[in-house]
């Protein structure tokens, strides 16, 4: 077994465990984290990934609120998060595979990284791979949570306001990079909390090489 000097010491591991380590540790955000998005209010009740009215139509939420319709606004953004949390079932392997793509080499420089160095990673090996793969699973889940017609109706509403620009907005691609976004932020929470806290080192192997970093 190679041993991989770190902080001067060496130590019995190699970077074969070191990159299984780091697999480990991704996968549990997975399961844990990311999992959790998937559940009904997953994305809605979660300040840290939640998906709001973008920029552009801030006024259309404005508008609609001033009109009385602010119960319709409200399920427009509530219809959004349901579209991502049922995305992300299906999109679930996809990153799962991904992880698997972490090399020896990279292996160390991520360890002794900042405390969100394997998911900022994974994040430049995978997005745009997964951009593609995400977008039409996230343009069904519009038409399967209902968001189309909710949306449809709301932005009728919107359009048909007196001295108003009329918008015709992309929402598959917002969601499409907000879910991605939040699914992300919820990896690096899981890796944030096993670099900075043994007792979330749940394993042998998670212990033998995240102390490397301590």
């Amino acid at each position: 077994m190679a041993n991989s000097i770190i902080g001067g010491k060496s130590k019995n591991i190699s970077t074969t465990d070191i990159a299984s380590g780091l697999r480990e540790a991704l996968n549990l955000g997975i399961e844990k984290q990311v999992n959790s998005l998937t559940q009904e209010d997953g994305f809605y009740k979660n300040d840290l990934v939640k998906i709001v009215m973008p920029e552009e139509l801030q006024k259309v939420d404005l508008a609609l609120r001033r009109v009385g319709l602010g119960s319709l606004a409200d399920e427009g953004i509530k219809v959004l998060n349901r579209a991502a949390e049922d995305a992300v079932k299906e999109a679930t392997p996809i990153f799962v595979d991904a992880v698997k793509d972490i090399t020896f080499d990279d292996a160390k420089s991520i360890l002794l990284g900042n405390d969100d160095a394997a998911t900022s990673y994974l994040t430049t090996k995978t997005q745009s791979a997964l951009y593609d793969k995400f977008h039409p699973v996230i343009n069904e889940s519009f038409t399967k949570v209902g968001a189309d017609k909710v949306w449809s109706n709301l932005i009728s509403k919107y359009n048909s306001l007196p001295f108003i620009s009329k918008v015709n907005p992309d929402l598959t691609d917002y969601v499409t990079s907000e879910a991605l976004e939040g699914v992300y932020t919820m990896i690096a929470v899981e890796e944030k909390e096993i670099r900075t806290s043994a007792a979330a080192r749940s394993t042998k192997l998670l212990q033998s090489v995240f102390q490397l970093q301590d």
